[in-house]
């Protein structure tokens, strides 16, 4: 047995063991991004990205998809193939504009707009039944031509004036707390929707009309009304709309379209419904090609406007129309995070207002081309062909823009970003006599508190 220095025999050691320290669990790589997606979402700039990147890529895509849907139209009516795109472009450049202004608007000059706009709907909705001024398009009356090639369809700023008017109308209510009270929950907001939707009827438009019934509805529900009286609104509607439809026998054929799978489906001509259904199972899942489509050759009516969803199916596929209703539906929830966020009333019913416009829009219409829903002759926003929509909802998008930069974390956001490369001009120079910018001061800060072994 071996021994120490000393001759005393070692002393055995106790063996020393460590605790066992739990180690830290890890996420794994879908838990990291979902984590990581949902503190992006949190952002307070998220909102306002998502409705200016979105509307701009539904506007840019729509404006290729024009072009490819409506050559041949465009050739068949002896006209340069680019005719359409070309209208259409204008369009987009007065709407981008108009969206910019109202983006940079603040929000008491949009109130005071409200009556102003109100009453140029009604006055330009009122002129189209003058005889040799209003004009008459694919049997509905509610067009002004403008000289030219150029119309105007009043019944598209309709929408707009309904939602700023209404929404200026029940926040100066809930202001002096009169929504209580029914009376002042309906009046004069449920006679001015109605005197708008009769005008609009004059002219046989139905599409439009049951738009701004869905902005009505949307005001209502985010102003609280009572449950007894939504359902009241709700039947009057539902019976004004039942009578409307049964005594025409043009909406009562585009009912019976629903579901059809034959151009004749019992004495109905469903020829638009069923060749939309054909361009779409033509379409696979990543399309024939832009440019490529089959059934925009004659077979499809209104394949640049109504049906635009339809060519894009057949030409970009199931990824291409996913990825249209992926852009609308991060712009509605965007408009629902706006409306939802913020404390001013005004704000809250003038974003739901639109998100309400923008979304059932988009749904009659995709409805529609599915074989969902009844034909209602109502375009996809920012996507078909029309200037006259496309002018309203670009200044609604800048509503919601304005909306979402008005929010104070957004503020803050915008006020704290700093330019990514160099400085303003004339800040730091020589002799400007101005502090340098924040980022180089900090980044010094950063150069000397490191230590010195660190590099």
């Amino acid at each position: 047995m071996s021994s120490s220095r000393t001759g005393r025999p070692p002393v055995p050691r106790p063996s020393q063991q460590r605790p066992a320290v739990p180690r830290p669990r890890r996420d794994s790589p879908v838990q990291r991004l979902y984590s990581r997606a949902r503190k992006a979402w949190d952002r307070p700039l998220t909102a306002y990205y998502l409705i200016l990147g979105g509307s701009v890529l539904i506007t840019v895509l729509g404006l290729v998809m024009v072009y490819s849907a409506s050559q041949v139209t465009a050739l068949q009516m002896s006209l340069p193939g680019s005719y359409f795109f070309r209208k259409q472009l204008l369009a987009a450049a007065l709407g981008g504009v108009l969206l910019f202004l109202a983006s940079r608007m603040p929000v008491k000059l949009h109130r005071a707009l409200a009556y102003p706009i109100l009453a140029g709907a009604v006055f330009l909705m009122a002129l189209v039944q003058v005889p040799g001024i209003g004009m008459a398009v694919n049997g509905n009356q509610n067009w002004i031509s403008l000289g030219g090639s150029f119309q105007i369809q009043p019944s598209e700023f309709g929408k707009l004036a309904l939602v700023l008017w209404g929404a200026d109308l029940i926040a100066r209510k809930q202001e002096k707390k009169l929504l209580t009270q029914w009376k002042h929950m309906l009046v004069p907001l449920v006679p001015g929707a109605f005197l708008l939707l009769g005008l609009i009827m004059l002219g046989g438009d139905m599409g439009t009309a049951i738009i701004l019934t869905a902005i009505l509805f949307g005001l209502l529900w985010l102003a609280g009304a009572p449950t007894r009286l939504f359902v009241g609104v709700l039947q009057i509607a539902a019976l004004i709309g039942f009578v409307l439809i049964k005594t025409s026998a043009n909406r009562m054929a585009r009912l019976a379209c629903i579901g059809a799978t034959e151009p004749r489906t019992g004495g109905a001509d469903c020829w638009q419904a069923v060749h939309g259904i054909y361009a779409l199972a033509s379409g696979g899942l990543f399309g024939s090609g832009l440019g490529a489509s089959v059934e925009k050759w004659g077979q499809l009516p209104e394949a640049h406007t109504d049906f635009i969803f339809a060519v894009t199916g057949e030409e970009l596929g199931l990824a291409g129309t996913l990825s249209v209703l992926a852009l609308f539906a991060a712009l509605g929830y965007a408009g629902i995070r706006v409306a939802g966020r913020t404390e001013d009333p005004f704000v809250r019913y003038a974003a739901g207002g639109v998100t309400t416009w923008i979304t059932a829009q988009a749904v009659i219409n995709i409805g529609a081309v599915l074989g969902l829903l009844p034909i209602a002759g109502v375009p996809l926003p920012l996507f078909s062909y029309g200037g006259s929509a496309l002018l309203p909802t670009m200044f609604a998008i800048g509503l919601l823009i304005a909306f979402a930069r008005d929010e104070p974390a957004a503020r803050a956001a915008l006020a704290m970003r700093q330019p990514r490369f160099g400085r303003k001009r004339g800040a730091g120079g020589s002799g400007s006599g101005r502090k340098p910018r924040r980022w180089n001061t900090m980044r010094r800060r950063a150069a000397v508190a490191r230590s010195s072994g660190e590099r």
